[in-house]
C-alpha cells in the first residue's frame, strides 16, 4: 500500500469527525488550494505527511472528544526485580483497551512520537484494517529511512 493510500483512511476519519483538510492544508503547507487529491499526494511524495500526522487539530478531530475508542496493545516481555530482589521475567499478553476520555488524544499523539512508524500506530484504530496491508515488501517503507528514534523502553509493570 503506498503512503497516499495509507494517508487516505485516516484523512476521512478526521474528516467525519470535523477536521476542515482544506483550511488546515491552507494554513500550514501552501495557500493555494490544488484539490484533495493533490494535496494529499503532495503531502505524502515530499514527506510533509508528518505535519498533518502530529498537527493538533488533526489528532483532536482523529479521535473525537468523549467517544470511546478501541485499540489493540501489543503484548510485551520484560524483566523486573520482584519483593526479594530476584530478577523475574515478565508475559503480558496482548489485550483491547478502551477509553472515553476528553484529552485522550494529547496520550495517542505521545505515543505516536514514540512509535516507530506514526502511520502504522494510527492504522491500529481504524475499524478493519490489517496491519500487513500496511507493509509492502515491493516498495519503500512507510516511515523514511534514517529516521533516528530513540531506544524503546521496557514498559514498567503496574
Amino acid at each position: 500500500m503506498s503512503r497516499k493510500d495509507t494517508l487516505g483512511p485516516l484523512l476521512n476519519r478526521a474528516q467525519f469527525n470535523g477536521f476542515e483538510f482544506r483550511s488546515w492544508y491552507q494554513a500550514n503547507v501552501q495557500t493555494a488550494w490544488p484539490g484533495a487529491e493533490q494535496a494529499l499526494a503532495l503531502l505524502a511524495a515530499e514527506g510533509r505527511y508528518y505535519t498533518l500526522l502530529f498537527s493538533h487539530e488533526f489528532a483532536r478531530c482523529f479521535r473525537r472528544a468523549g467517544s470511546e475508542i478501541s485499540f489493540s496493545v501489543p503484548g510485551t516481555t520484560y524483566q523486573r526485580v520482584n519483593s526479594i530482589g530476584q530478577i523475574i521475567e515478565v508475559t503480558r499478553k496482548p489485550f483491547t483497551r478502551r477509553t472515553n476520555k476528553p484529552d485522550v488524544w494529547k496520550y495517542h499523539l505521545r505515543q505516536m512520537a514514540a512509535a516507530e512508524d506514526p502511520i502504522e500506530y494510527l492504522s491500529r484504530f481504524l475499524p478493519g484494517t490489517n496491519r500487513d496491508d500496511f507493509r509492502d515488501d515491493d516498495s519503500e517503507p512507510l516511515a523514511p529511512s534514517g529516521v533516528s528514534r530513540a531506544p524503546r523502553l521496557p514498559a514498567r509493570a503496574s
